[in-house]
């Protein structure tokens, strides 16, 4: 099933029990959260899967950026509206269990959220500005290894799932490379496409963008 029938049906499913009690539900335009800024893989889902909620439902979608913090920003954002069907987001795994696990969150997953559906899953990818002198992973390994503590490594936020894989990249390789978290995986593609000194993750459709990234070969 496609991204959007995924989330058509569970949008269906989600509204059933609403209609049976109030038939007029949705009367009102219907928000939908992104805890990332614009360009980032949640912003393109959601405002392709907001046209089809609109057209479903007969409503305006709002897509809402509320980005910070690895997404938990936006994701308390969620937490805190009223559960009247009218505030929705499109989280990830970072905001929703990773951060949650690694510092103190003003929102309970389990309590506070509910879920709806698994809308996309997004591969990421490791790549470098063209000038860094690696083309592969041995390569970029050698690189961070003969000058440690100087290479940067970009992330979409603290707790985020390139978080996670940087760290797993640094014990794997036993090299010294520095974290640097930024809003979300559109503004952290620029330390990797315009620094001599940075790599990153991104999701593939922040990396394919970008004409001034290289994807690191294994």
């Amino acid at each position: 099933m496609t991204i959007c029938g995924r989330l058509l049906a569970a949008v269906l499913l989600l509204l059933t029990p609403i209609a049976a009690s109030a038939q007029e539900f949705p009367t009102k335009p219907i928000r939908l959260i992104v805890p990332f800024p614009p360009g980032g893989p949640n912003d393109i889902i959601a405002r392709v899967i907001g046209q089809k909620i609109s057209e479903l439902v007969k409503q305006p979608i709002i897509v809402d950026n509320r980005a910070g913090q690895g997404g938990v920003l936006g994701t308390d954002a969620v937490a805190k509206a009223a559960p009247d069907g009218y505030t929705v987001a499109i989280a990830s795994a970072g905001a929703l269990a990773i951060s949650p696990s690694m510092e103190k969150v003003a929102y309970d997953t389990l309590k506070d959220l509910a879920p709806v559906t698994l809308v996309a899953t997004v591969p990421e990818m490791l790549v470098v500005a063209t000038d860094v002198p690696a083309k592969n992973m041995s390569e970029l390994v050698a690189l961070a290894k003969a000058q440690p503590g100087k290479l940067n490594f970009a992330s979409s936020g603290p707790g985020s799932l390139p978080h996670l894989a940087c760290e797993l990249f640094k014990l794997t390789a036993k090299i010294d490379i520095v974290h640097v978290p930024y809003r979300g995986a559109a503004p952290a593609s620029a330390i990797a496409s315009s620094s001599i000194d940075g790599c990153g993750l991104d999701g593939w459709r922040s990396a394919v963008r970008s004409v001034t990234k290289r994807l690191v070969s294994p």
